[in-house]
């Protein structure tokens, strides 16, 4: 009653207030307090992973220094192509070695770079990664040491690897055997032969008109390239007319040409590989049969 008489009711009231708006802003400020400790918590633990993440870099970039520099002081000791009778002279002598033990000479057929035998990584070591640069290859090693050699094959045998008394190397990966037909298909450019073994014994080729590559923009441009997918299309049927009537008369059908026309082509083919071989179709032929039956010979 007194109080409220002299206007100390509400002026308790107003301290009450102010208290608690003083409490408020305390805990307002201890949370803050608290925020920017943890705040410097977290900045203080990122840094700290910074220099975890940086020094495990240099770690890193040391490592990879010394694995570039001592690969590239692992190279192939001689890089060379052979064909024909050259070819056939080297294989004849692959084949000439035998081993009293039974498992003293490892063949071995790597298909690509991921997908070398444990048996071949186990025997080359750290030159494994030349086997994989050489790859797909036919890898060839003794138990002594004195043989170690990748050869590429024209036609890949399926994936093996064995220790045994004699090299596995058959004629048919390397060279050309049988009754089998071998074509050229350009965009256009067609080439076909029949061969018993390196022998030709039967040829078809032909051209087409194709045009040239349109410089100009707008309607015409797209006019232009219409009519030019319609007559490589018209190629590629007559084509495939060709290679549909050997198909049946020979072992097996190879098809080499163009990347961007093999696809239009491979229903026919048992074999079909990128070729840049050029030129008018009996040409075009000869070299890119050359170049298929090429072997590259790796020295490990």
């Amino acid at each position: 009653m007194i109080d409220r008489l002299l206007g100390r009711a509400e002026l308790k009231e107003k301290i009450a207030e102010v208290e608690e708006e003083k409490r408020h802003l305390e805990r307002r400020a201890r949370a803050e307090e608290e925020r920017r400790s943890d705040a410097v918590a977290d900045r203080q633990r990122a840094e700290e992973r910074v220099n975890e993440l940086e020094h495990r870099i240099e770690s890193l970039e040391e490592r990879l220094g010394r694995a570039e520099s001592e690969e590239a002081s692992v190279e192939f000791r001689r890089v060379s192509d052979a064909r024909g009778p050259r070819l056939a002279d080297i294989l004849d002598r692959f084949r000439a070695l035998e081993s009293d033990d039974p498992e003293g000479l490892l063949t071995a057929f790597v298909p690509s770079d991921d997908a070398v035998p444990t048996t071949v990584s186990e025997w080359f070591g750290d030159r494994t990664r030349l086997v994989r640069r050489a790859a797909p290859a036919i890898l060839l090693a003794d138990d002594s040491g004195a043989v170690s050699a990748a050869l590429s094959t024209p036609i890949e045998p399926d994936s093996f690897d064995r220790w045994d008394d004699a090299f596995r190397l058959e004629d048919a990966w390397f060279r050309p055997t049988g009754r089998f037909a071998f074509a050229v298909v350009r965009s256009d450019t067609f080439a076909l032969g029949t061969y018993d073994g390196a022998e030709r014994v039967a040829f078809e080729g032909f051209t087409s008109d194709v045009k040239e590559a349109h410089s100009k923009g707008g309607f015409s441009q797209g006019r232009f390239e219409r009519r030019r997918e319609g007559q490589i299309d018209d190629h590629l049927k007559k084509a495939n007319r060709e290679l549909a009537a050997v198909a049946d008369d020979v072992d097996r059908l190879i098809v080499v040409g163009e990347r961007s026309v093999l696809g239009e082509v491979r229903d026919h083919a048992d074999l079909t590989d990128v070729s840049d071989a050029t030129g008018k179709p009996k040409a075009a032929l000869d070299d890119a049969f050359r170049d298929f039956w090429t072997a590259r010979i790796h020295a490990i």
